[in-house]
């Protein structure tokens, strides 16, 4: 494994700071699951990002984070390699996507000439099938 995790540059993750757990893995696998600690649990601590990352993964993570800590999960493959692998992929693009720039904003524009006109003939349409609709007031026959 790398010595260091590139989330974007400039950042980077040190492999010491991340910390890893093992344990059995639920599901079928028979005798092997049962003696392989194949399943991964990968955590990384949000304190130990640059500033403005810091502050945008903590926003972006706040519902899955504990003391501002992150944590993955792999355990679908039987390997504790492969699992590592995936974990660490899983971090990776979870950070990326939670450290990424908000999108600009939205200019607001006018709509146009024919929009408006499109939007009022079909209020017009509609207006007339409602209308056509009501039943005749009483005392007009």
């Amino acid at each position: 494994m790398a010595d260091e995790l590139v989330v974007r540059p400039g950042v980077t993750i040190s492999a010491e700071d991340l910390q890893w757990r093992f344990s059995r893995a639920s599901g079928p696998g028979g005798q092997g699951v049962n003696t392989t600690d194949s399943r991964v649990q990968l955590s990384y601590d949000l304190r130990l990002l640059p500033e403005p990352y810091r502050n945008r993964a903590r926003a972006s993570l706040a519902g899955h984070t504990v003391d501002d800590v992150i944590t993955v999960v792999a355990s679908e493959r039987r390997s504790q390699f492969q699992n590592r692998a995936a974990a660490t992929s899983r971090l990776l693009d979870t950070l990326r996507a939670a450290t990424a720039a908000p999108p600009p904003r939205r200019r607001r524009t006018r709509p146009t000439r024919s929009a408006v006109e499109r939007r009022l003939t079909v209020k017009r349409q509609r207006s007339e099938v409602k209308r056509l609709r009501r039943p005749d007031p009483p005392g007009r026959d």
